[in-house]
């Protein structure tokens, strides 16, 4: 077997909040990890549909940004934002 390279290997403590919500049509089930990395942006897990994001302030701005990282319809997409907002 080759030596294997790494890139990076590092730990680092880190602050995750789990928030469950329901929308108008469907449940919500969120990790939001809080880490020195990614320039102040956070990792937003999506625990239901097991996909994930990087999200800053700038992303919560970008039209259908939410919508295509988290596979969601325009109203779902809307519900999880509104949310974001207040948290990011």
């Amino acid at each position: 077997m080759n030596e294997r390279f790494f890139l990076y290997d590092e730990q680092e403590d880190t602050a995750t909040r789990f928030v469950s919500f329901m929308g108008e049509n469907d449940r919500f089930d969120l990790a939001i990890v809080s880490t020195s990395r990614y320039y102040g942006k956070k990792l937003v897990l999506d625990m239901q549909k097991n996909r994930l994001a990087i999200i800053g302030q700038d992303d919560l701005e970008e039209p259908g940004y939410l919508e295509h990282a988290f596979n969601l319809s325009e109203e779902e997409g809307a519900e999880v934002r509104d949310f974001l907002y207040e948290v990011i």
